[in-house]
């Protein structure tokens, strides 16, 4: 029976969680990167229109109830 207890033994409160462990190594992979975009430049308005009529071409192919 003390061989049960001492494998259920609960972690410090000092000691972070294993979900915490893993949060904390998560956030330092991650780089935020500053994307420099021009959103008044012609080719980003028609990349944007083309994106939009593609994905609503998907809604309405989804959404279709033809076999």
């Amino acid at each position: 029976m003390s061989e049960l207890r001492a494998n259920t033994e609960l972690p410090s409160p000092n000691q972070p969680s294993l979900e915490e462990q893993k949060d904390k190594a998560g956030n330092a992979e991650k780089v935020e990167e500053e994307i420099d975009i021009d959103l008044n430049a012609p080719e980003t308005e028609k990349a944007a229109l083309a994106i939009q009529s593609k994905f609503r071409r998907f809604q309405k192919k989804k959404t279709d109830p033809s076999p």
